[in-house]
Formats: structure tokens, C-alpha cells, sequence
């Protein structure tokens, strides 16, 4: 039984790498030229997330903005998901769904970017973060499963990773976020 699970996890992480990771490597590319291009021209890159994936929004903040393989300079990174109290104040006020825009309204510009983190549901706050976030005119990033309902969610780049497995879609959005900041390293920091 053990050996079972250990095969199914190994075949689900061999078929996100190849053949889909790989044909990715446009999108990829244009994803990480397109932060190199906000930080340039002094914008910042918000990261929203909610339940498992606030996780990894403050993962890859925490990457961004100190470092990923080498020592260089911090990059503008928040993490929108780390403010406890706000949550819990906004939580008290029944305004749970109003965690990331209203950070959004108090910080982003339209030289901002919003990546968004998601599993097969948005919450209410992560919706609401990407329909602020457009609004102040900020471009828009989700990366979500492929099963994730977008009804009324518009986002400028949509990267819908396959799987049908909580624990492969946490790896494979972190491995997404790990893989864009070490892009960005490169691009900048020329590594």
C-alpha cells in the first residue's frame, strides 16, 4: 500500500514537470518578464492567498523580497496574507471577505503587480482581491487548478495547473512561485 502511494505521488509530480511544466516555458517566461518590468519601473508585487496557498504567498514573498540563491538586493514583495489582527478585526466586522483589498486600496498603484494563489475555490477574499486589484488598474496573475471555478474572476494571466490532488497542486504552485523568482533573479541579477 505504501509503495502504491509512493508510485502515484512520483507519476503525478513526473507529469506536471513533463511534459506540462515544459510546455509552460513560454508563459513562464512572459510571467517573469513581465515582474522584471514592474520592478523596474518601481512597481511592487502583492501576493494573495487563502487557507493553504496564504502559505505560499508568504513563501514566495518571503523568496522575492530576501533571496533565492544568491545575496542581492530585496525586491518589493508583500505578502497580503501574513496581517493577523487585520484579519481578525475584519473578521469580528464580518468583512472576512475584505482582508486583501483592503490592503490593496491602502498600497497598490497601477504600477503594481497582484499574483493570486488558488487551489479549485477562490475565496471570497482572494475574489475580491483580483476584482480590487484590477480596478486600481494593477496587473492581475492567478495560478489555480484547472478545475477552479472562475465565474466572475477576470485576471489578466490565468496559469491553470493540472491535478487532481491537494498536496501535488501545493507543490506544484510552490515549485511555480519558486521557479518564477528564480527567473526574476536571473533576469535582474544576471544568474
Amino acid at each position: 500500500m505504501t509503495q502504491d502511494k509512493i508510485s502515484v505521488a512520483v507519476t503525478q509530480q513526473s507529469a506536471f514537470l513533463d511534459p506540462f511544466l515544459l510546455t509552460q516555458k513560454p508563459m513562464l517566461n512572459s510571467l517573469a518578464e513581465h515582474l522584471v518590468t514592474t520592478f523596474h519601473q518601481g512597481g511592487r508585487l502583492f501576493l494573495v492567498g487563502s487557507g493553504p496557498f496564504g502559505a505560499i504567498a508568504g513563501l514566495i514573498g518571503q523568496t522575492f523580497l530576501h533571496r533565492q540563491t544568491l545575496e542581492r538586493p530585496a525586491l518589493p514583495a508583500i505578502a497580503l496574507t501574513n496581517d493577523v489582527g487585520l484579519a481578525t478585526f475584519l473578521a469580528s466586522d464580518e468583512q472576512g471577505s475584505q482582508l486583501f483589498s483592503r490592503q490593496l486600496r491602502a498600497l497598490a498603484t497601477d504600477q503594481d503587480t497582484v499574483l493570486g494563489f488558488a487551489g479549485t475555490n477562490l475565496s471570497p477574499a482572494d475574489c475580491a482581491a483580483l476584482g480590487t486589484a484590477r480596478q486600481l488598474g494593477c496587473h492581475t496573475i492567478l495560478i489555480a487548478s484547472e478545475q477552479a471555478e472562475l465565474a466572475d474572476v477576470r485576471t489578466d494571466v490565468n496559469m491553470s495547473l493540472p491535478s487532481d490532488s491537494l498536496p501535488r497542486l501545493l507543490e506544484n504552485t510552490l515549485f511555480v512561485g519558486n521557479l518564477l523568482c528564480a527567473l526574476v533573479e536571473g533576469e535582474l541579477f544576471g544568474i
